[in-house]
């Protein structure tokens, strides 16, 4: 007897059905991120009209300029599943589309990471002293990178160590 090469999603649902579950939690998941991206990037674009932006130093203006292109990365990564959904229904390509999509919303999130980043060092860089901004900074992108892609790769790493252990023990 032969073993299903597919991993067990300790599911019984179709391909299509898997498809249809893992595009409907990763729209509840961008969702989440969409509306944070969305006002963080809407304030920054107001940023430059304000009376205090004419005031910033070169560098900020680099700070800024950067930050902003980030979150417009961003914002454009977190959409295109949408996008992509919308330019491929009914042509039967929802297990392919949920890949692809994926992608875009882990883009999205380092690219959100960086934003979120860039804009803390920016408006440290202003009320603080540069080495303590580049200190906070680091110190906040190790705090989402424990909280954001820690966990994640830590779980990844257990379930291949499982699905092994069950794989040598059916042999």
């Amino acid at each position: 007897m032969h073993e299903d090469p597919r991993p067990s999603t300790g599911r019984s649902e179709s391909p299509e059905e898997r498809a249809d579950r893992k595009w409907a939690e990763l729209l509840q998941e961008v969702r989440v991120t969409q509306t944070g991206v969305q006002i963080l990037f809407a304030f920054l674009l107001t940023v430059a009209f304000t009376p205090r932006f004419a005031e910033l130093g070169a560098t900020e203006k680099v700070i800024y300029i950067v930050t902003v292109l980030l979150g417009a990365a961003a914002t454009g990564a977190l959409i295109a599943p949408v996008s992509l959904h919308r330019f491929v229904t009914g042509r039967r390509l929802k297990p392919e589309t949920v890949v692809w999509a994926s992608g875009f919303t882990l883009a999205g999130l380092v690219l959100l990471l960086f934003t979120v980043a860039s804009a803390l060092l920016l408006i440290l860089r202003v009320v603080a002293s540069d080495s303590v901004a580049l200190w906070l900074v680091a110190a906040v992108l190790l705090w989402f990178a424990l909280c954001w892609f820690v966990p994640a790769v830590l779980l990844r790493r257990r379930s291949r160590k499982d699905r092994l252990t069950v794989r040598n023990r059916s042999r």
